[in-house]
């Protein structure tokens, strides 16, 4: 399977909605393909994350990864929080995960970012050994908390 990945644009968001709300009913969101379409919107009108794009040859979406900016006071630096990464179910195990990572990864250097952070499920052990082997390390000095509002 032959792919690209490219930043995506407000021209994007018929090809982009449809993954993003597989990437909420991953997670057990209902879908609602017009929130997404209407969150992704938003985002990119407001310049408040960074999407990037796989498509294969025909133009078909395949997956997406969404970076927000973030800054680490500590370091004094940016980062940028890697918040989503979604594979369509048919181009899974063919290299779009990975490359979607590590587009993001130079794509944050791009834009003058110190590192990248990301969340994932426990058990989403799939994912983890993905991360691992392109040299994401779990941290284990921190332990992370939320709030719900």
């Amino acid at each position: 399977m032959t792919f690209a990945i490219r930043p995506a644009s407000l021209v994007d968001l018929d090809t982009l909605a449809p993954l993003f709300d597989g990437y909420r009913q991953f997670y057990r969101q209902p879908g609602d393909p017009a929130r997404a379409r209407d969150f992704l919107r938003e985002r990119l009108i407001r310049h408040e994350s960074e999407l990037l794009l796989a498509l294969d040859d025909s133009g078909a979406g395949l997956g997406f990864t969404q970076l927000y900016p973030l800054f680490s006071s500590v370091r004094a630096v940016r980062t940028y929080l890697l918040n989503d990464l979604f594979v369509a179910a048919a181009a899974r195990r063919r290299g779009v995960g990975q490359a979607l990572l590590l587009a993001a990864a130079d794509h944050a250097r791009r834009l003058g970012a110190a590192s990248l952070s990301l969340t994932t499920a426990h058990d989403n052990l799939p994912a983890q050994a993905l991360y691992e082997s392109l040299g994401w390390q779990r941290d284990t000095e921190f332990r992370e908390y939320g709030l719900r509002l």
